[in-house]
């Protein structure tokens, strides 16, 4: 079960990346296009690594696996930072977490050809996550907000097919050579973003080249290099779980659920203007709630 630790280290640290995001996406580097150019342009620096690991040319049809997994990565995560520019953290993260395992146990049950399936416990599980995301979304004002569900579902989906290609791509391929290709892929969407995107050239060539915060630099790395690290954790837990338990990585963002209200709820205090969450008993006692009742399904998950 090393792959568990592993999973539920990489969401630590993903939590922490998320609230960096929001940061910077609502101060330094507002436009998620340049943001999603940034971290897709990075993901080539994998390279470093090709002398050391064995790295070799696959057949086409992996080929364009892993790179369609990797620039479909990219592309999610384009509308996860709209979604995270646009809606409170602790609302969209928690409603993308929960709809990503359904989604990913429906597209591996596909191309599986439906012999990989959930029991009926774990169905049950799968049900408690998707009510506690539903309760963690919903607001007074509103019971749906329909913008909001609208980006996560387009998110979640995207997520998902990208995980589910990239095992598929795990189950020929040796990690490290997978994994390089992946990003390989994620760096040609980057580049597509550049060439069709006129907005990513300004900012980079004119309005970066006029002034580019070094404070905003330091943040920005500092983040991609531990997203780099969390994204390394969470591709060695693809490559380790068996097919069958791929929406297990997926249901256990609950864990990064606890890590997010409680970043969330300090920095909302030290910092309003970035998270905007409303804090009040009542809403505490929400999202509580919605994560015990996500606790109440990932307990069912180890039960089985």
């Amino acid at each position: 079960m090393s792959w568990l630790i592993i999973t539920i280290s990489f969401y630590f640290i993903l939590a922490i990346v998320f609230l960096v995001d929001k940061y910077l996406l609502t101060s330094s580097i507002p436009n998620p296009k340049v943001y999603t150019f940034y971290v897709g342009a990075l993901g080539i620096l994998v390279l470093v690594f090709a002398p050391f690991v064995g790295f070799y040319i696959p057949t086409i049809p992996q080929i364009i696996l892993a790179f369609s997994a990797g620039a479909i990565y990219i592309y999610a995560l384009f509308w996860f930072y709209k979604s995270l520019q646009l809606f409170e953290a602790s609302r969209v993260v928690p409603a993308i977490g929960g709809l990503t395992p359904l989604f990913t146990f429906a597209l591996i049950y596909l191309f599986s050809r439906g012999r990989e399936i959930l029991s009926f416990l774990e169905i049950i599980a799968f049900i408690f996550l998707i009510l506690g995301s539903v309760l963690i979304n919903l607001k007074k004002e509103k019971l749906i907000n329909i913008k909001s569900l609208k980006f996560s579902v387009l998110t979640a989906f995207l997520l998902s097919l990208s995980f589910v290609l990239i095992k598929y791509v795990y189950l020929v391929q040796p990690f490290w050579n997978g994994f390089i290709w992946r990003s390989v892929g994620g760096f040609l969407m980057a580049i597509c973003f550049f060439v069709f995107f006129p907005e990513i050239k300004k900012e980079i060539f004119i309005k970066r080249r006029e002034k580019f915060p070094k404070k905003t630099a330091i943040i920005f790395l500092t983040n991609q290099t531990a997203g780099a690290g969390a994204a390394l954790l969470q591709n060695w837990a693809i490559f380790l779980v068996p097919l069958a338990y791929m929406p297990f990585i997926n249901a256990l963002q609950g864990v990064q659920y606890v890590f997010l209200l409680i970043f969330a709820i300090i920095l909302s205090f030290k910092l309003p203007k970035i998270l905007k969450e409303e804090i009040s008993r009542e809403i505490i006692f929400q999202k509580v709630a919605a994560i015990l009742l996500i606790g109440a399904g990932l307990i069912l998950i180890a039960l089985k």
